[in-house]
C-alpha cells in the first residue's frame, strides 16, 4: 500500500447515495486522479491518501484511495488556500483573506471551536456563521463517525451507509444493540453484527443477539429455497447458530429463550406464525407477505373469458392450415383455455410438443392484433424461446426494466415495470417456469394489469427454482388455475433416446443403456481416474465434431461440489489439460481456484447493479446496462494483474469488467451442478456418475440433467449408480406456503 499527501483540486464525480467520489489532488505541480468513498471532502482540502495505483481500461492510471485523513493546513498560505477553494460554503476568495488577515495562524481553531466568532468579519452575519458552523460540525461527526466504526473493522463506504441511516446515534446503537444494522443496514448480516457486538462487549445471552439469529436463520434458509421454517427446526437452527464461540463459554441460551424471542418478533409483525395440522410454519414478514401478494394477484388477474368453444376450434384449424401443423386434443385444449382464462399453465416433459402449443397460441392471438410478450428467467432460455417462435423473447428481467437498483431488503431487484407502470400486452407468455422465484413472480405479477392473459409454461419435473418459492409446483397443485399437461410424445421426439430416457427415468423406469444408441451414450468406468479420462476424451476429442460444436460448448454436469468427481475438482482438471498455462496468458490465483484467460466461467449471484455492455466486432460499444446473474456462463477475455481487473464476455454478447475484489462472484465453469444448469440447453451433456449422497443422487436431478442435452447425453461411470438415481425419489424437502395461501384467496373470492 502507497501514501501520499495533495491537496483537493476538484471533484470530478461524486455519487451522493455512497459516497463513492473520483476527484483531482495535485501537490507541486502533479495531478493525481483518486477513486474512493470521500463523503464531504471538498475542494482545497489537504489530505494523505493510501492505497494503490489501478489501471482503469477507459480513464487510464488511478489511485484506488482504501483510506484517507485529513491533515491540518500548518501555515498561512495552506490555510488561505483552503478556505478560498470553496470547501466551505459561503466563503470566497475576498472573505476568505479578511479571515486570515483577522485570525491568522489561529484561524482553523477558530472553525472548529468557535465559528460564531466568524460574524466579526465583513461580509458574515450571525446566519452565516451558524450555517458555516453547521457545515463544519457535520464534517466532523462524519470523520469521528468513520473512525469509530473503523474501529470495528467496518469499511469506510459501510461506515459511510451506516452513518447515513443513523447519523449521531450510531454510538448507542453500537453500544447498546449492534444487530439493529442487520436489520437495517444491507450488506450487514448477522454474523458481522456479531462480530461488532462482541468486540461492543454485548452479552452472548442478550435477546437483541437471539431475535437477529432468528431472523438470520430464516433468509439462510431461503438460499436452499425455503419461504417459512417449521418453529422446530428454526429452534434447532438457532442454537447450533448461536453455541458458544469457545469450549469454555458455558452455554445459557435454551429452546425456551428462542421460543420467547420469536415470539416477540411476532407480536412486533417481524415473523408470522401460521399454524397447520403437522406443525407452526415460521415466516420471515417479507417472505409471507410476498407469498400472499402472489395469491391475491393470481387471483384478480384470473378473469374467465367467454368465447365459444367452436369459435376458437374455427380458427385453430385456420392456424393448423396457415401453419403446416396438426395439434392433438391437449395442444387443442391448451389454446381453448389460453383464449377463456387469466391464467393458463401448460406443462410436459420432453418431446410433447411445448414449444408447438406456444406458437399455435401466439398465431391464435396474432389473428386479433393482440400485443403478445414473451420471456424466460435466464438469457439462454429466452434465446432458445426466441429462435423456436420467430418472436423476440426476453429475460423477464429485462422485460420489467431492471433499474439496476436493489431493494431495501432481501428481496432483490428493482423494475420500473410495476403496478404504477404496468406492462403493456394483451399476452404474456413465460417459459421455464419452475425457474422462477417466488421474488420474480411477485415483480412480474405486479406488472401486470387484469386482463393481461398470462400463460406459464415449464416442466414442473424439473428440479424448483434457486429461489426460494415452489411456484409453479404450487400454482399446480392448489387447482385454482386451468392446466393442461401436454404427455404425448410426438413422432419426431420418439426417435431420440434422450426424450425417451428422460420420460422413463421420470416414470421410474430403469432405462438400457445399450452401446448402439445415437444420442444417449454410456461408456462404463469403474473408479474416479478413469471417468475423468473419459470426460476429457469427450470434451476435447469425439463430442466436438460429433455434435458439430466448440468444446466451449459441451456441459460436463455433476450432481455434486465436493469430492473427486465433484464440480471443483473437475474444474480444476479440464481447466489443466483444456486451457494449461502458458506463457503471455496471464492468470490470477483467487482463494484455491486460479482464473487464467480462456477459461470457462459462470457468475454465481445475482449482481443488479454489475455493469456490461454489447460490443460490435470492431469494439464499438452499442448498448450499455446493469445485471448480471446466477448461472450465467462466459469465457475470460483479458486479465490484467496491475490494474486488478478481469474483463468476461458472456454467452449473450454482454461484456462485464471485473474488480478482483468482485471475483468470489464468479466461478470455472467447465462443471456445473446440475442445480445452476436449470433453464439451460446444451448441444452435448456429460455426465460422471459412481457415487454421492442420496440427496443428490435422486431421479429429479437426473431427469434435469438429461433433459439439458439437445443432441447427445453422454454417461460415464458405474451403471448401478445410474439405477440408483432412478430408483431414489428422495428429495431435499421445501418449505413453501403459495398452495394453501392461493386455497385462501379462493375461499375469499368465492
Amino acid at each position: 500500500m502507497e501514501s501520499f499527501k495533495a491537496y483537493v483540486e476538484r471533484i470530478i464525480y461524486r455519487n451522493a447515495d455512497n459516497g463513492y467520489t473520483v476527484l483531482s489532488a495535485e501537490e507541486n505541480g502533479c495531478e493525481t486522479i483518486c477513486v474512493g468513498v470521500f463523503r464531504f471532502i471538498e475542494p482545497g482540502e489537504y489530505l494523505e491518501f493510501s492505497g494503490d495505483f489501478v489501471f482503469h481500461p477507459t480513464y487510464g492510471e488511478q489511485f484506488k484511495v482504501d483510506h484517507y485523513e485529513t491533515i491540518v493546513p500548518d501555515d498561512i498560505f495552506a490555510i488561505g488556500r483552503y478556505l478560498s477553494s470553496g470547501a466551505i460554503k459561503g466563503i470566497g476568495q475576498v472573505t476568505a483573506q479578511r479571515i486570515i488577515e483577522k485570525f491568522g495562524e489561529d484561524t482553523l481553531r477558530i472553525l472548529d471551536e468557535e465559528p460564531e466568532r466568524l460574524a466579526e468579519i465583513k461580509g458574515i452575519s450571525r446566519k452565516k456563521a451558524q450555517e458555516i458552523a453547521a457545515q463544519q460540525e457535520e464534517k466532523k461527526d462524519l470523520r469521528k463517525a468513520l473512525m469509530f466504526l473503523g474501529g470495528f473493522g467496518i469499511s469506510n463506504a459501510m461506515a459511510v451507509k451506516i452513518y447515513n441511516q443513523y447519523q449521531n446515534a450510531v454510538y448507542d446503537i453500537i453500544r447498546e444493540n449492534p444487530y439493529q444494522l442487520a436489520d437495517d443496514i444491507l450488506g450487514i448480516g448477522f454474523r458481522k453484527a456479531d462480530e461488532i457486538a462482541f468486540q461492543a462487549g454485548i452479552a452472548a445471552d442478550s435477546d437483541f443477539r437471539i431475535r437477529s439469529c432468528i431472523l438470520y436463520e430464516l433468509l439462510q434458509a431461503a438460499s436452499d429455497g425455503h419461504v417459512y421454517l417449521p418453529d422446530d427446526v428454526l429452534i434447532r437452527r438457532t442454537l447450533e447458530e448461536l453455541r458458544p464461540i469457545t469450549v469454555d463459554e458455558v452455554p445459557s441460551i435454551s429452546e425456551a429463550d428462542i421460543e420467547r424471542c420469536m415470539m416477540d418478533l411476532a407480536i412486533e409483525s417481524r415473523l408470522i406464525i401460521k399454524t397447520d395440522d403437522h406443525c407452526r410454519q415460521v415466516y420471515h414478514s417479507l417472505y409471507y407477505y410476498t407469498e400472499l401478494g402472489i395469491a391475491k394477484m393470481l387471483h384478480e388477474i384470473d378473469l374467465k373469458g367467454r368465447v365459444p368453444e367452436g369459435k376458437i376450434l374455427e380458427r385453430i384449424r385456420e392456424v393448423e392450415k396457415k401453419s403446416g401443423i396438426t395439434l392433438d386434443e391437449l395442444q387443442k385444449e391448451a389454446v381453448i383455455q389460453a383464449a377463456n382464462s387469466g391464467i393458463l399453465v401448460i406443462t410436459g416433459g420432453p418431446g410433447t410438443g411445448k414449444t408447438t402449443t406456444i406458437n399455435a397460441i401466439i398465431k391464435y392471438f396474432e389473428q386479433d392484433y393482440k400485443e403478445i410478450l414473451l420471456a424466460a428467467p435466464t438469457g439462454r432460455a429466452a434465446k432458445r424461446m426466441t429462435e423456436a417462435t420467430g418472436w423476440e423473447a426476453k429475460t423477464i428481467h429485462r422485460m420489467l426494466d431492471l433499474s439496476g437498483e436493489l431493494e431495501d431488503t432481501s428481496a432483490g431487484a428493482r423494475f420500473d415495470r410495476n403496478e404504477d407502470n404496468p406492462l403493456e400486452a394483451d399476452v404474456i407468455i413465460i417459459d421455464e417456469m419452475s425457474m422462477v422465484d417466488m421474488f420474480l413472480m411477485s415483480a412480474l405479477l405486479r406488472a401486470i394489469e387484469p386482463g393481461t392473459r398470462l400463460i406459464l409454461v415449464g416442466d414442473v419435473d424439473q428440479l424448483p427454482s434457486v429461489g426460494p418459492g415452489n411456484v409453479l409446483r404450487d400454482i399446480i397443485d392448489s387447482e385454482c388455475f386451468k392446466t393442461v399437461k401436454l404427455t404425448k410424445i410426438f413422432r419426431q421426439a420418439e426417435e431420440s433416446d434422450i426424450v425417451v430416457n428422460a420420460h422413463k427415468i421420470n416414470r421410474g423406469e430403469q432405462i438400457d443403456l445399450r452401446p448402439d444408441s445415437r444420442d444417449f451414450i454410456f461408456i462404463k468406468r469403474d473408479n474416479t481416474q478413469a471417468v475423468l479420462s473419459a470426460v476429457l476424451g469427450l470434451v476435447r476429442d469425439k463430442l466436438p465434431g460429433y455434435v458439430d460444436t466448440d468444446p466451449s460448448e459441451i456441459q460436463v454436469l455433476s450432481p455434486v461440489k465436493k469430492g473427486p468427481l465433484g464440480v471443483e475438482y473437475i474444474n480444476k482438471f479440464l481447466q489443466d489439460n483444456l486451457n494449461p498455462a502458458a506463457p503471455g496468458k496471464e492468470e490470477i490465483p483467487v482463494g484455491s481456484v486460479i482464473f487464467r484467460e480462456g477459461d470457462k466461467v459462470m457468475h454465481i449471484k445475482n449482481n443488479y447493479e454489475l455493469e456490461w455492455e454489447m460490443r460490435t466486432n470492431s469494439g464499438f460499444v452499442y448498448e450499455q446496462g446493469k445485471g448480471i446473474f446466477n448461472g450465467d456462463i462466459g469465457v475470460i477475455q483479458k486479465i490484467n494483474p496491475h490494474s486488478r481487473l478481469m474483463e468476461v464476455r458472456f454467452d449473450d454478447g454482454k461484456y462485464v469488467i471485473y474488480d478482483f475484489e468482485q471475483l468470489e462472484e464468479v466461478v470455472l465453469a467447465y462443471a456445473t451442478t446440475i442445480h445452476k444448469a436449470q433453464g439451460s440447453e446444451y448441444p452435448a451433456v456429460v455426465l460422471p456418475l459412481l457415487s454421492g449422497p442420496d440427496l443428490l443422487m435422486n431421479r429429479n436431478i437426473l431427469y434435469t440433467a438429461v433433459t439439458r442435452a439437445k443432441k447427445c447425453v453422454c454417461i460415464t461411470g458405474a451403471e448401478e449408480a445410474v439405477t440408483r438415481m432412478i430408483g431414489n425419489v428422495r428429495e431435499q424437502k421445501r418449505y413453501s406456503g403459495l398452495k394453501e395461501r392461493i386455497l385462501e384467496f379462493k375461499g375469499r373470492v368465492l
